[in-house]
């Protein structure tokens, strides 16, 4: 998982937030500073009616003092309006200004801190915490500063009032003190494996739903249905725990709220028959004792909440704590060439998929890369795009190695396009163009056309500027392909990473689209991740992967001369499409031979490792 800030960070970090607004956030305070002082002249009047009419009074005074209190009212509900607008305004302001860091946190992440987190950690922290950060920004914080100003001025009022009554008031301090302490001990870190439990919940479910059809195939339904199971119960246990946290917690807060109004009306009752003090005192007293319960529970409930947003604050803020996993460097490439020299790479701590790969990619030169799944093609395509740094060795181009390139750079040398790709809610122009924002319509048309897809662009109803992705026009998924792969040719990095960036399209048009890209792309060095076999027939050498070394590397003619691994596979590849009703040279199934040749791979194996 990602990591998660401290508490001392959470506190600065909230600190620092609303120190940016201190116009906004003393007038927020002074508005509910001034509410609360005109809540405090109703009980006071009230005293005074009440001894007024024991000691004799005019009707006159009553209909005074009546009218007051009808003022004071007003005022209040005016002023509390005023400050709650001023509260949202400011928990919207700090709400969107930290949404934003969050997405520069959360963009500025290292591509292999994403791919270890997997999805359910970033999903989590990008729904769950922020909709409970959302709510504690917006009502709780407002609450709990209205609360606090409330307590503080009532308290100052009874003391004012009736110092002696004033001294009950705290008899239930302890308490609530005591129990307060014990409910805080405990629930930032219950709230945080409460957020956990859930987070892997989160991983489970979308691993399921992405890999639903590797899932159906290996029969792994049951496997995964155990999971689930053992993510709910450990979900479900984090949040009976926190439940049980408040349901003692607030037993103990209500016992608190009733102590100082049971005290001051028996020990005001006897102090006004032993003369300590007046009848109006008593009935201020007690009426502002009574009016302290309300916000102390109102102070304490939203409390509660903001451990919950403290809690999704703590993993939202975490995000910012992943280290860097690029190290910049002041040298400049010198030249183009591509070499990775005694590359190591892990996943997981002392299980390495790559193990010792030295491997030199000539300027120029088309590089095929085969090998089973699980091979470590993918992740050896990673590290020579710069997505990753080796846990062992180093991956340069021109002499400096890919980590230490400014990204902007890294991005304008070698580029990665593999078989996951996205297509983002607007025009296809802006799709298209994401790789280049100043790109006009001939550019962004040449490389429609050079990836063999601006026939089908042109026939949509209004062509780049049509609307396409979420609540737009839906393109296959050949056709989010093509686009991703035009973004490919807009960028023009001098070398490319194809991670089987034509899977999804049928044969015939990956054929097709494959030799278009190797015209456009004459003089680029393009390493081919690939599954298809005629893609390492049109290579310039050819480079076979198994269980993270490489096992053969030369070019086709003679690899297949060589009568090892590869040339076997080769034959039974080639063998397969005269029984498919195809010639050699035909693209109509070169998918099926594809499949047939994917199979032989189980029977190669120990020759390939061997040899």
């Amino acid at each position: 998982m990602l990591p998660v800030a401290d508490a001392p960070s959470v506190r600065r970090y909230a600190r620092e937030l609303l120190a940016r607004y201190p116009g906004r956030l003393a007038t927020a305070l002074g508005l509910h500073a001034l509410a609360a002082a005109s809540g405090l002249a109703a009980p006071r009047l009230l005293g005074e009616l009440v001894q007024g009419v024991h000691t004799g009074t005019t009707g006159w005074t009553v209909d005074r003092i009546a009218i007051a209190i009808a003022f004071f009212v007003v005022v209040q509900a005016v002023l509390v309006n005023l400050a709650t607008y001023a509260s949202a305004r400011l928990g919207e302001r700090v709400l969107a200004e930290l949404r934003e860091e969050f997405v520069e946190r959360v963009l500025a992440l290292p591509l292999s801190t994403v791919e270890r987190a997997g999805s359910g950690d970033l999903i989590t922290r990008s729904s769950r915490d922020v909709a409970a950060l959302s709510n504690s920004v917006r009502y709780a914080v407002p609450e709990i500063l209205i609360a606090a100003v409330t307590v503080v001025l009532t308290v100052a009022g009874l003391i004012a009032v009736a110092p002696l009554l004033a001294l009950l008031s705290v008899v239930s301090l302890p308490v609530l003190v005591l129990g307060t302490r014990w409910y805080l001990r405990r629930a930032p870190a219950g709230y945080l494996r409460e957020n956990a439990a859930y987070t892997d919940l989160m991983d489970g479910l979308a691993e399921t739903v992405e890999g639903a059809r590797t899932v159906e195939a290996l029969r792994t339904a049951g496997r995964r249905q155990a999971r689930t199971k053992v993510d709910l119960r450990r979900s479900y246990r984090t949040e009976r725990y926190t439940l049980y946290l408040r349901t003692v917690w607030f037993p103990v807060a209500d016992l608190a709220y009733l102590l100082p109004t049971v005290a001051t009306l028996l020990a005001g009752g006897w102090m006004y028959l032993a003369g300590w003090v007046t009848l109006g005192q008593v009935t201020a007293g007690t009426l502002y004792v009574q009016q302290l319960v309300d916000p102390l529970d109102r102070f304490l409930s939203w409390l509660d909440e903001l451990q919950v947003g403290g809690a999704s604050l703590a993993r939202i803020l975490g995000v910012a704590h992943v280290p860097d996993d690029r190290v910049p460097v002041p040298e400049k490439p010198v030249g183009r060439q591509l070499a990775a020299c005694g590359v190591r790479y892990s996943y997981v701590d002392g299980r390495d998929v790559l193990h010792g790969i030295d491997l030199v990619v000539r300027p120029g030169e088309r590089l095929a890369v085969v090998g089973p799944s699980g091979a470590g093609k993918s992740t050896l395509g990673r590290l020579l795009a710069g997505v990753a740094p080796p846990r062992v060795g180093s991956v340069a181009v021109g002499g400096v190695p890919l980590v230490g390139l400014p990204l902007p750079e890294l991005r304008g040398s070698v580029a990665l396009v593999t078989q996951e790709h996205h297509v983002f809610a607007g025009t296809l122009r802006d799709n298209v163009s994401l790789a280049r924002p100043d790109a006009n319509a001939v550019q962004i048309r040449a490389a429609l056309r050079a990836v063999d897809a601006l026939r089908w662009v042109e026939a949509l109803p209004q062509g780049l500027d049509t609307v396409v992705g979420s609540g737009g026009r839906q393109l296959s998924p050949a056709q989010a392909q093509q686009v991703a792969l035009a973004r490919l040719v807009l960028a023009d990095p001098h070398t490319l990473v194809l991670d089987e960036a034509t899977s999804l399209i049928d044969p015939r048009a990956a054929r097709h689209l494959e030799r278009s890209l190797a015209a456009v792309l004459h003089g680029r060095t393009v390493i081919a991740i690939a599954h298809r076999l005629f893609s390492a027939h049109d290579a310039d050498r050819v480079a076979v992967v198994i269980d993270g070394h490489i096992t053969e590397l030369g070019s086709h003619d003679d690899l297949v001369a060589a009568g090892g691994a590869y040339a076997d596979l080769w034959r039974s590849w080639q063998a397969d499409l005269p029984r498919q009703g195809v010639q050699d040279g035909e693209e109509d199934h070169h998918g099926k031979g594809h499949a047939k040749g994917h199979d032989q791979w189980a029977r190669v194996r120990g020759g390939l490792v061997s040899g």
